[in-house]
């Protein structure tokens, strides 16, 4: 049974003018250009070979002129989305506690940024690389795991991206409309706006995005309990719908596995896609790099808030068959119609902008790493990056995936087999290409038949002897993935020394 409160007019302009400004702010973002460096560019090598040129890298990576604070909202906005307002919540809704593993995985995350991805930025600034997989092919000069990496990060970006397009649907569903219109709408307005834009559009709106994010949670957490009873009265109701094994536990004994090796698989994939790693090679120097690590678990605490939202859906009488619909219906229910239409419009915002990134990183592996050189160009990029939703859309269609959340974990599988050739491989351990190469098909034809067999679950079981736990797909995978690379770079050791592993 669907519990759907009627929507009003009311909430269908007020979502329309605030979605549609940003639309429009974000495609004539070339009027605003000068606001984004905030100073003077620090000069960057010349691009490397097989690059497109000053053009593609002002689209695809903003001219790598992004500051301290435009680059903690970009970066920002393109890790915390539709996952972080629909997905999350909506795990909470149905399964409870466990719900809240993103919740240490964004912790875990912080460090590695902060340790790793200067070195990152350092050699992709250094080389002018665009990409992982440029990274790569520098660092292992093997053309054949720069395509590997690069077809990785652009199949795995399509389920993200499709999740954020699950997140704008479910918002326009709630404003009334029915069938497949949302789903156009969805998609029709992320194409727009990432075509006429590039990352300069998302860089900019993902302030407006924030501040509305912000002003909707905030409100949220503060009225919702009061209008409920209290935070005392909602985790009590919450006990009784969700059954507890004891008093002291709040998960029952079989998901304390899969939500630990969840979050660790989380954290380990989180800035390996292309959308998150296209966020730092965007900013100016490794100190801006630095200061976003520092300051971003400031996000974290308004993820735990945002999760809490799938707990009040169950105290305010939310009842629904449809998980991704928990936020929307409570928003109707609990708030007047106008800020129900801004909540919607900040939840829209905040998949349009981490999306538009997520379709950029997929276009420039695509034009740097995967097409001839003949084809660079803005315009091909914009050709790719339409390529990419067009493929997200394929996965909102025939992916029947339980939750919306389980579409980026699926992503996680696939994006986390090029960890040790982009990870490991900054280390002096001297794992050869032919490792690489063979680690990395092996973990992916591995990682997918598991999720495959599973439903397109997330978690496998793993049992030996009579030890039987869930455990993250995409963290077993990863495992068999490193052996195997390792154990054939020891019999396969590459002839030459890498070149950029210093």
């Amino acid at each position: 049974m669907n519990s759907i409160p009627a929507s009003d007019t009311i909430a269908l302009v007020v979502f329309i003018l605030f979605f549609g400004l940003t639309i429009v702010a974000g495609s004539t973002v070339s009027h605003w250009k000068g606001w984004f460096s905030g100073g003077k560019k620090t000069p960057s090598s010349a691009p490397a070979e097989g690059h497109s040129g000053h053009d593609t890298e002002e689209w695809g990576l903003g001219g790598r002129e992004f500051g301290a604070w435009v680059t903690w909202f970009l970066v920002g906005g393109d890790f915390y989305t539709a996952y972080t307002v629909i997905a999350v919540p909506a795990l909470v809704y149905a399964v409870g506690a466990y719900g809240f593993f993103a919740l240490p995985y964004t912790i875990i995350v912080y460090p590695f940024i902060f340790i790793v991805m200067p070195k990152l930025w350092k050699i992709a600034n250094d080389g002018g690389h665009a990409t992982a997989a440029d990274m790569i092919r520098a660092r292992f000069g093997s053309r054949t795991l720069e395509l590997a990496v690069a077809f990785s990060g652009l199949i795995a970006v399509m389920p993200y991206i499709a999740l954020q397009l699950i997140g704008i649907r479910t918002v326009v569903e709630a404003l009334g409309f029915s069938g497949q219109i949302p789903l156009v709408i969805a998609f029709v307005s992320l194409a727009a706006y990432t075509w006429l834009g590039g990352l300069h559009a998302p860089a900019l709106t993902a302030f407006i995005k924030d501040i509305m994010i912000y002003i909707a949670v905030i409100a949220a957490v503060t009225l919702i309990p009061i209008k409920l009873g209290g935070y005392g009265h909602m985790f009590d109701v919450m006990n009784s719908v969700v059954a507890m094994p004891d008093a002291d536990h709040v998960m029952k004994a079989g998901q304390m596995m899969p939500y630990a090796t969840l979050a660790l698989s989380s954290a380990l994939a989180a800035f390996l896609y292309p959308h998150t790693l296209t966020g730092i090679l965007a900013a100016k120097s490794a100190d801006t790099v630095r200061q976003n690590a520092v300051y971003l678990p400031i996000y974290t605490i308004v993820l735990g808030l945002i999760a809490l939202l799938g707990m009040m859906a169950h105290v305010a009488g939310i009842d629904t068959t449809v998980s991704s619909m928990v936020v929307p219906y409570l928003f109707l229910k609990l708030f007047p119609d106008w800020f129900a239409g801004f909540a919607f419009a900040a939840i829209a915002v905040g998949a349009l902008v981490p999306a538009a990134v997520m379709a950029i990183g997929a276009a420039n592996l695509l034009t740097n790493n995967i097409l001839p050189k003949s084809y660079a160009g803005v315009t091909t990029s914009r050709i790719a990056a339409f390529g990419v939703k067009l493929g997200a859309l394929l996965c909102v269609m025939f992916l029947n995936a339980k939750f919306a959340i389980d579409l980026q974990l699926l992503g996680g599988v696939i994006i986390l087999q090029t960890f040790p050739a982009l990870i490991l491989g900054l280390t002096k351990f001297r794992f050869s290409s032919t490792g690489m190469l063979s680690g990395w098909v092996v973990g992916t034809v591995f990682g997918l038949a598991m999720c495959w067999s599973d439903g397109l679950k997330p978690v496998h079981t793993l049992a030996i002897g009579g030890w039987s736990e869930l455990v993250s797909t995409g963290l077993l995978a990863l495992v068999v993935n490193i052996i195997v690379a390792g154990v054939v770079s020891v019999i396969v050791p590459n002839r030459s020394v890498a070149v950029a592993a210093e």
